[in-house]
């Protein structure tokens, strides 16, 4: 971060300062707080960090934007605002507009987190580049980031999430994004947006902080974005795998190997083999995603493609790891139905010397959607050519039913127990739920009881 003056942070929340101190970081966690910080007073749902404002002070930081003034404090260094989350995005949004460089704006129901670090990959092959690390998409997260840019930045990749109508507008209006990008329209949060065409709208509030010249790429195998593409008085690049009707890039000649994926990227410019270390149709897509921003930003094809080919899946995203004899993919960082799918269309295009399986946990947060939607995946897994399934959580007997086959269990050590027991040389094992089921606690048993067998 580069040095902001009091009076200029004060002046840009509307207010006015005696203060002359300069600050070189943004602190939200008193805990990290150090001399010539800024300090901002977040209200959590646990705790209020007003109470912990007199210590900051003694640590050092120069000021603390507050929305009263805490006991035993003078008010000499409090910049006193109605709202501090208000305040976090309206300075981010200040500090932004300091820095005249490419910024993508990526958004999305599935994918964002993978298609933002491979943006990030290829914007790396020209320019040194800023990008939204772990989570931090939202209306904490998304300043924070903001705030990593320095004098040295080159570019930036901010991921935006949101749960309901507003939030990627505020987001988008703090990062004014000089490029868009929606990944497509799934069923996440469907229950606070209404229906699809919700999520739609709601992810469209990208446009809000963009310039109106400012183009925005949409993949086109999604039906609802497709149409939006064509009610847009914008400039719109289209990605697909589909077909190549009207794209600006697509893929052809897609073989899913053991552990990756090759095709070639089209354009009416050039042609690019590709071999992407990561398995499924979706990652073609978030892969055609990150070209598309690579030829706004003038990355030649062939080191795009080099970038693409050095891509490593983070966490638990679809890594695959093989074993002796045992194939496993680790893909329960979150889950929705729509990656539930991605995720079994890979296991049945995958090749397989023993049986396919899946250990499917709940997906969270449908709401009065999950009984439908774990139906669904459980047909989805049937259709799949799924030999075996295991079904963890609340929900997952909904999986059990839509499948017509497959044991549900309420207990880890006892799935973890009864899959090692199956398992067999030549098995290829699928562990997909969100976050909050914790299969990582059955991966880690198969792992050491593998070994032992």
């Amino acid at each position: 971060m580069e040095q902001l003056l009091i009076k200029e942070i004060a002046a840009a929340l509307g207010l006015e300062s005696r203060l002359t101190a300069q600050v070189d970081t943004i602190m939200l966690d008193s805990r990290e707080v150090k001399p010539a910080s800024l300090f901002i007073a977040i209200k959590g749902e646990r705790f209020d960090a007003h109470d912990f404002v007199p210590q900051v002070l003694e640590k050092g930081a120069e000021a603390a934007v507050c929305e009263s003034i805490p006991k035993g404090v003078s008010g000499e260094k409090i910049l006193l605002v109605k709202d501090t989350r208000k305040a976090l995005l309206d300075l981010a949004a200040y500090y932004r507009k300091k820095f005249n460089i490419p910024v993508v704006g990526l958004t999305g129901s599935v994918g964002k987190t993978t298609t933002k670090e491979m943006v990030a990959a290829v914007l790396a092959q020209r320019y040194k580049t800023v990008y939204t690390q772990g989570n931090l998409n939202n209306e904490i997260g998304l300043p924070k980031m903001c705030f990593k840019l320095d004098s040295t930045t080159q570019a930036a990749v901010l991921e935006m999430g949101m749960n309901h109508f507003g939030e990627i507008l505020r987001l988008s209006q703090t990062a004014k994004p000089t490029i868009g990008l929606i990944t497509n329209i799934g069923v996440s949060h469907i229950e606070n947006l209404g229906s699809r065409e919700g999520i739609l709208r709601a992810k469209l509030e990208i446009l809000e902080g963009m310039e109106n010249a400012a183009p925005l790429i949409l993949n086109g195998d999604d039906e609802r974005l497709l149409k939006a593409a064509k009610e847009l008085n914008r400039k719109v690049l289209l990605f697909g795998t589909d077909n190549n009707s009207g794209f600006d890039l697509w893929a052809e000649d897609i073989t899913q190997q053991d552990t990756s994926m090759s095709f070639t990227v089209c354009s009416k410019e050039f042609r690019q083999p590709v071999t992407l270390p990561a398995i499924g149709m979706h990652n073609v897509s978030n892969a055609l995603a990150a070209f598309a921003v690579g030829t706004l930003l003038y990355i030649p094809p062939e080191q795009a493609a080099a970038a693409l080919a050095a891509y490593v899946p983070s966490g638990m995203r679809q890594r695959v790891v093989k074993l002796e004899g045992l194939t496993v993919i680790e893909d329960c960082y979150n889950a929705s139905p729509d990656s539930i799918e991605a995720a079994l269309s890979a296991l049945r295009d995958m090749p397989v010397k023993g049986r396919r399986i899946a250990v499917l946990g709940d997906m969270l947060e449908l709401g009065s959607y999950a009984e439908r939607e774990h139906l669904k995946c459980g047909v989805i897994a049937r259709n799949s050519g799924v030999d075996l399934l295991f079904a963890y959580g609340e929900n997952a007997k909904y999986y059990v039913e839509g499948a017509g086959k497959g044991t549900l269990y309420n207990n880890k050590s006892e799935l973890a127990a009864s899959l090692l027991a199956e398992l067999e040389q030549g098995d290829a094992v699928l562990f997909k739920a969100s976050r909050g089921m914790k299969l990582e606690d059955i991966i880690k048993v198969i792992y050491e009881g593998w070994n032992k067998k």
